[in-house]
């Protein structure tokens, strides 16, 4: 008996010592992305930055868009997006478990807000500050645009494979027609690309392309988007 609360008080002050130790490896992170982020809203704010996406003569706004596109990327990309403030701590939580689980930086948890911060800000290099200060600028964007507007500009910007950058030219590109004018079919296939666009690109892998369509549609069942018969009917 007194062997196992001796075991308890040693896995107790193990259990303690890595906590403590995660809060300080956080610490120095948050630090050093906070700085990170400085340093890259110093060279172009997030006003800025809008204004340079929107200058864009094809750009899209999201009355262009098919609702169910709207739904879709919604859905599959970041689905608490119209009520999160730029990260999102669920998510966040379940990437971190998985990439201690499989000691990687596989999954980042990254809202479309820290998206549009990471691509036009930073590297894709997976580092630790890099992730916090995703957030910080995410934080910048959410406080600076509206819900739409954020949506917009992470759809005008976003790499969908094939050389295709931004929802319009890639509706020109797969379909030779304006996003106003998709299909349902099409506009969910679309909405997938962005996830892994070198891979999903119709043009590379049809049979890629067909399974992150499915992925999408059953994540919009799962989240009461869709029926089933719904989902089944866009796959035929």
């Amino acid at each position: 008996m007194r062997a196992l609360r001796r075991l308890g008080r040693v896995l107790l002050g193990v259990l303690t010592a890595v906590i403590a130790l995660g809060i300080a490896a956080a610490a120095v992170f948050g630090v050093k992305g906070y700085l990170m982020s400085r340093e890259a809203l110093d060279a172009l704010p997030v006003e800025e930055l809008g204004k340079q996406i929107a200058a864009d003569e094809h750009y899209t706004s999201i009355a262009e868009l098919p609702e169910i596109y709207v739904k879709a990327v919604v859905a599959a990309e970041d689905q608490r997006f119209w009520t999160h403030g730029g990260y999102d701590l669920l998510s966040i939580g379940r990437a971190l478990w998985n990439d201690l689980r499989t000691f990687s930086l596989a999954e980042g948890g990254s809202t479309i807000t820290q998206q549009i911060a990471k691509n036009e800000y930073f590297t894709q290099e997976k580092r630790f500050e890099r992730k916090f200060a995703e957030i910080f600028v995410a934080l910048e964007l959410e406080a600076a645009f509206s819900k739409e507007e954020l949506f917009e500009f992470y759809v005008n910007t976003i790499n969908f494979g094939s050389g295709y950058y931004g929802i319009y030219d890639a509706a020109m590109g797969y379909y030779g027609k304006e996003p106003c004018d998709l299909t349902d079919s099409e506009a969910v296939m679309l909405a997938g690309l962005p996830n892994a666009p070198s891979a999903y690109s119709p043009d590379v892998s049809p049979e890629l392309a067909g399974q992150r369509m499915r992925q999408v549609l059953r994540c919009m069942t799962e989240q009461g988007l869709l029926s089933e018969a719904e989902a089944d009917a866009l796959l035929v």
